[in-house]
């Protein structure tokens, strides 16, 4: 408790001796008697938006109907008009549907598949001279969208390595393509089996290519009765060739192989572009050729890794062999198309 004895609030207020205050009561009168502070709202011109406050508060509920609302609408903009839905495109065929097996042979037949494998070497004489291969008639009917982006693959890399180290990128690539494609012939073509044993210490396997054998050395587990290596088949009615690398049962099943060496892990199907429009033509053509007792209805394309990982097998069902032996025919019509 304590006394006040003086004069409050300027001498308005006087209190006697007697009176004595806490300090509840003093906090109390000085909330009472302190300064309004003014509110950042006190500012504002109510009348200049007066209408803007009414407009947002009123409750009244608009007269229009949607009716109205699209008469309004056609009035100011003009009526709608209904976009028309695309027609859909249907999928090109080929102008003559020729069979992609062999109507006058069984695919499976009684011939030992036991001896070396077949190969028939290429030979470009007067008969062969102006049959195209399959390899260029691909090449040449590439679509807008591949040749772009070849292109500006091509010239990342010429940026990157200049003119004269692409040329010699590419020169390594071909060369590292037919020593891993050796190697393999050789391994698949030696009387030893290839099975359980380190593949990239095959005497005589180039140091270059030991990265990609043990890259299919899974796969190689999987393949057996090697049939063709190497070999060339050639389509009589539709006119072109091809060397196929590989023909051979995988899991059982009779397959064209193809072998194939990527710097990028191709883990899907579509990662392979055109690699299977190619085995269905090799195996289109090996059907045709006179040359072979048997027909092949199924694909495999392996790619294989320099650093030894394990190359990714894509198998081509008889299903998805007959959709690339469509689009073979598309693009060897496209080829022969006059330009």
């Amino acid at each position: 408790m304590f006394v006040l004895n003086r004069v409050l609030f300027a001498g308005r207020i006087m209190l006697p001796e007697s009176t004595s205050l806490t300090v509840s009561h003093f906090s109390a009168v000085h909330r009472l008697t302190s300064p309004r502070r003014n509110s950042p709202y006190t500012s504002v011109d109510s009348e200049r938006y007066s209408s803007l406050v009414k407009s947002i508060m009123s409750s009244r509920v608009s007269t229009q109907t949607p009716e109205s609302l699209q008469a309004e609408d056609d009035n100011i903009y003009g009526p709608v008009v209904k976009a028309q839905m695309p027609s859909r495109t249907e999928p090109r065929v080929p102008k003559t549907l020729h069979p992609f097996l062999n109507s006058e042979r069984a695919l499976e037949t009684d011939e030992p598949e036991a001896g070396p494998p077949a190969r028939i070497l290429l030979n470009r004489g007067q008969s062969r001279a102006f049959i195209p291969s399959v390899t260029r008639v691909l090449q040449q009917t590439l679509s807008p969208e591949q040749i772009f982006y070849l292109e500006r693959w091509k010239r990342r890399m010429i940026a990157e390595l200049g003119e004269e180290g692409f040329k010699e990128y590419s020169q390594n690539v071909f060369r590292q393509g037919k020593l891993f494609h050796s190697a393999l012939e050789g391994i698949l073509t030696s009387a030893e089996t290839w099975k359980n044993r380190h593949l990239s210490e095959t005497p005589g396997c180039p140091s270059d290519v030991q990265g990609y054998i043990q890259s299919i050395s899974h796969v190689l587990e999987d393949v057996s009765a090697v049939r063709a290596i190497e070999s060339t088949v050639q389509h009589g009615a539709l006119n072109y060739l091809g060397i196929v690398d590989c023909v051979a049962r995988y899991r059982g099943v009779l397959c064209v192989i193809d072998w194939k060496t990527s710097e990028k892990p191709k883990p899907f199907l579509s990662n392979t572009y055109d690699n299977p429009v190619q085995v269905a033509a090799y195996a289109g053509a090996l059907n045709s050729d006179a040359n072979y007792k048997y027909q092949v209805e199924n694909g495999l394309i392996v790619v294989a890794y320099k650093d030894g990982s394990p190359a990714h097998a894509h198998q081509v069902n008889s299903e998805l062999m007959s959709e690339y032996w469509k689009t073979w025919l598309l693009r060897l019509e496209e080829f022969r198309e006059p330009r």
